[in-house]
């Protein structure tokens, strides 16, 4: 953790001419960090840093992300092998215990995921509950977070029974999903099945039915865990962050992630997928003509952006698309999807914008949220279960992080501060004497007897 790291060096502040040392601190792959644990209580100092964008508020053993040369690893593990040779099981595995399964303990978790699917009978009549049109992030985050009035002794104490919590969760979190799709539509719901992987499960719970069997299909399997394995876990983000800092005021595992689900809804955040799909189905309806819409995207003046394209963090290629590209190619041709408009329209976009001046300048090359939606629109997976999807594979990062936090011996209740900007302090108005604000207040009356209909003052005053 954090302490391992610090270092002999030091970092000196000078501020109304006194000099204090700050200790410098070294992450395992080389960053460094200026540890400003004691600046206020030294200095009476805080930062000022808005979206914490070159604040570290944690040392981490999961994941090691570097923007400007395109890695990504998992637990010192890269996500080209890990998307290339493991299962989602397996990876949430990993995140969560620290090491990649023997086969003794993938089995001993698999039994765990296959036996927990089913969620309670009474949680099935929650459903009905919800109005048709309910966003599905919405339902998910509300019954993530009601699990825990169904599984109380998983709270007591939670690090004892870690394994069984995080494999509830996980298989629990899909049988959700799924059934939330099938009452949107108002489909008999589709149980899991015991001999079924982890992937395949949720495919045949969503997409089976009484008159018309869903048939597996390996080539569909082996491209959903890749985008599961490729979402599992991304670092310090607004999701993950979310659930560190509610977690740190000793929240349980099931409120903690429910607040993580509601930050990834952020179209800002999860959403970009769906962002993606909807981007291309309007120029398809606009004519297809995608060249209009790049040239808008280079327009300064023009407030449109080609979405999927860049990311906040990378600064180069974004190592999952590479990966996400091919598996979409793969998926493609085992559905026997020759032809697909929103796919040509989206391939004639990253060729062009690959070998354009403007995006190479800037780094804005596609991301993992432009293949991604595209899969999921193939598989059959309406836009507006993409973020959903996109909780599916991070739920055992969430977990992971959650789990860490409370292991921290250094770990603390997330307080940030702030630069207090508001106005000084001021005396007391009387409620007679205050001026009215509406704009209903008619103050250019001169009529005797006239009263605001909001304050109620005769506003001859």
């Amino acid at each position: 953790m954090m302490n391992d790291f610090i270092t002999d060096k030091k970092a000196e502040l000078i501020y109304k001419g006194k000099s204090y040392s700050l200790p410098i601190v070294i992450g395992s792959e080389g960053e460094v960090g200026v540890d400003i644990r004691s600046l206020r209580a030294e200095t009476g100092l805080i930062t000022f840093d808005s979206g914490y964008m070159n604040t570290g508020s944690c040392g981490s053993e999961i994941t090691f992300l570097d923007g400007e040369k395109g890695i990504l690893n998992y637990r010192g593990y890269s996500i080209e092998s890990l998307a290339e040779n493991c299962s989602f099981a397996e990876v949430a595995f990993l995140l969560v215990h620290g090491s990649l399964p023997t086969r003794e303990e993938l089995t001993v978790f698999s039994n765990l995921l296959g036996g927990f699917a089913l969620i309670h009978e009474d949680m099935i009549h929650f459903f009905d509950s919800f109005p048709v049109n309910a966003p599905p992030m919405s339902i998910l985050s509300s019954m993530v977070n009601v699990l825990c009035n169904y599984y109380p002794e998983m709270t007591e104490n939670p690090l004892e029974n870690i394994d069984m919590m995080a494999a509830r969760l996980i298989s629990k979190v899909r049988t959700i999903a799924a059934f939330s799709y099938k009452r949107s539509k108002g489909l008999p719901l589709i149980y899991p099945r015991h001999d079924y992987s982890y992937c395949a499960n949720f495919l045949n719970m969503m997409f089976d039915s009484p008159v018309n069997p869903y048939e597996v299909d390996e080539e569909v399997v082996s491209a959903l865990n890749k985008l599961l394995i490729l979402h599992a876990d991304h670092e310090q983000n607004c999701s993950t962050s979310a659930v560190r800092l509610v977690g740190s005021a000793r929240v349980n595992l099931y409120a903690s992630v429910s607040a993580g689900i509601s930050a990834l809804w952020g179209p800002l955040h999860g959403g970009a997928n769906q962002a993606v799909i909807e981007m291309l189905e309007s120029i398809h309806v606009s004519g297809e003509n995608y060249k209009k819409y790049i040239e808008r995207a280079k327009d300064p003046k023009d407030p449109f952006r080609l979405v999927g394209f860049g990311h906040r963090v990378y600064k180069s290629h974004d190592p999952r698309a590479r990966i996400i590209k091919k598996a979409c190619d793969q998926v493609l041709g085992a559905l026997g999807i020759s032809q697909d408009p929103l796919l040509d329209i989206a391939r004639e976009i990253e060729e062009v914008a690959l070998r354009d001046d403007y995006f190479i300048e800037r780094n804005l090359y596609p991301n993992v949220d432009f293949y991604s939606g595209i899969i999921y629109r193939a598989l059959g997976i309406p836009s507006n279960m993409f973020t959903v999807m996109f909780a599916l594979g991070r739920l055992p990062g969430w977990i992971a992080h959650w789990k860490e936090m409370w292991e921290d011996p250094n770990w603390r209740i997330g307080r940030p501060r702030q630069i207090y900007t508001g106005p000084v302090s001021r005396p007391f108005v009387k409620m007679e004497d205050r001026s009215c604000k509406s704009s209903f207040c008619p103050v250019e009356e001169t009529k005797p007897g006239v009263h605001c209909p909001v304050c109620k003052q005769d506003v001859r005053k």
